[in-house]
């Protein structure tokens, strides 16, 4: 059975910094697209940040770029979400999610076929 599982959220101060990582079991994650999602309440899911499989192409939401890095360590099949200079805007519950790597649609919900449970991120102004 593949699985995803993230851990990391919590509470952070406003301008603090928290790293979220993502391991899967299961399946390997070399080969697949690795993305992180958010989804705040009362909104759609959105897209944050994506890795290509070989780590090469890393893709941002505007609303993160420059303040949040993803990375990801093939050996371990993990992934990470480093987050800095975090906002009150980023409150939500934070996804990692799986999908095979065609070089195109890092940012698309319906181009990754497994998802984690999601691990929640407050930060407090």
């Amino acid at each position: 059975q593949v699985q995803l599982v993230e851990s990391g959220g919590g509470l952070a101060q406003a301008g603090g910094s928290l790293r979220l990582s993502c391991a899967a079991s299961g399946r390997t994650i070399r080969g697949y697209k690795m993305g992180w999602f958010r989804q705040a309440p009362g909104k759609e899911r959105e897209f944050v940040a994506a890795s290509s499989w070989r780590g090469g192409r890393r893709i941002y939401a505007d609303s993160v770029k420059g303040r949040f890095t993803v990375s990801r360590d093939n050996g371990e099949d993990t992934v990470y979400l480093q987050m800095s200079s975090l906002e009150p805007e980023d409150t939500a519950v934070y996804y990692c999610a799986s999908g095979w790597d065609f070089g195109r649609d890092y940012d698309r919900i319906g181009e990754y076929d497994v998802w984690g449970q999601g691990t929640q991120v407050t930060v407090a102004s």
